[in-house]
């Protein structure tokens, strides 16, 4: 008895260690759109500033990386194994981190350049919806019609604002809030097939692989699209490329995907329900963006439809069978 009550506190702990991981993985990731308009007002263009954040954050994951390969070498050793990847697994984590951290930090940071930080960060609030969706397709998961009501409540708050915004900066507003749209949905798609990945070879050595392919796609990309010349910025500037590649993608994206390790990809995705309420304080203080009537109740009714979707699917998911 003693035992079994022992495994279950050990399980919760894990369970809340792994939501922690989540919000904190989530949070210092909203501060990136923050940086990002920063980076717009000192004249650097988005894939300069996600060129920057690659060539700071990948050289941590490549460290970071080769640690977790040592540490999954030594438990294998001590269960009498070698510690093996196949080539397979390789190859779906260097397709997935271009998936999760070139296509979406791509859509992500142009559609900043036409939307507020506070509206982004909501549009990509919505990605947990599309890793039930994308569940529910690929895996046959179930979606009950509760969820598809918190689903619909959530985006009726983001039509609100996007009304709103439209009114105010006109079709700019379609072009951002569709960039950003669409890299959410390449996140969740991310999100959902790390798990295994994540299982066979660890969190570290995941993201390494995943972040440092991704790496290479975006230098490619800007060398393709713009001069060598483009990534000498302002001084002021250079301090912001460090923080975009530190403190809002090398920490966060170890937590996160320790998160996902842990407790799963919906939960972890739930977890993001932190980071606009981040964004919003700073880009309320930091960008003195506007926060009025239309963007509270719109911030409101998105937060109220994921607090219910992640209700009623821990109801599905945690069903007794």
């Amino acid at each position: 008895m003693n035992l079994n009550i022992s495994k279950d506190s050990e399980s919760k702990s894990l369970d809340w260690l792994g939501y922690a991981y989540g919000a904190i993985g989530a949070s210092l990731f909203a501060t990136k759109g923050i940086v990002i308009k920063l980076a717009l007002i000192e004249n650097v263009d988005a894939l300069t500033t996600l060129t920057w954040r690659m060539i700071i954050a990948v050289p941590f994951f490549i460290i970071i990386g080769l640690t977790g390969l040592k540490s999954q070498q030594k438990k294998s050793m001590a269960k009498g194994r070698k510690f093996a990847i196949s080539r397979s697994a390789i190859f779906k984590t260097i397709i997935l981190g271009m998936i999760g951290y070139y296509i979406a930090s791509y859509l992500d940071f142009a559609g900043l350049e036409y939307i507020s930080a506070q509206f982004d960060r909501l549009i990509l609030l919505t990605n947990p919806f599309f890793v039930v969706i994308f569940g529910a397709i690929i895996f046959g998961r179930v979606v009950s019609a509760k969820m598809i009501i918190s689903l619909l409540v959530s985006y009726s708050g983001l039509a609100l604002i996007f009304a709103y915004d439209l009114k105010i900066d006109g079709n700019d507003v379609i072009t951002g809030a569709l960039l950003v749209l669409g890299a959410a949905i390449s996140y969740a798609l991310y999100q959902l097939l790390a798990k295994p990945l994540i299982d066979e070879m660890g969190a570290r050595l995941f993201t390494s692989i995943a972040i440092s392919s991704a790496g290479i796609m975006v230098i490619i990309h800007f060398l393709l699209t713009h001069e060598m010349s483009d990534l000498i910025v302002s001084q002021n500037a250079m301090w912001l490329m460090l923080a975009m590649g530190t403190v809002s993608t090398v920490f966060p994206a170890y937590f996160i995907a320790a998160s996902i390790g842990r407790i799963g990809s919906e939960p972890a995705a739930v977890m993001g329900n932190v980071s606009p309420l981040v964004t919003i304080s700073l880009a309320v203080f930091i960008l003195n963006e506007a926060f009025t009537i239309w963007h509270a109740t719109g911030a409101a009714l998105v937060l109220i439809g994921m607090f219910a979707f992640a209700h009623f699917e821990r109801q599905v998911y945690r069903k007794p069978k």
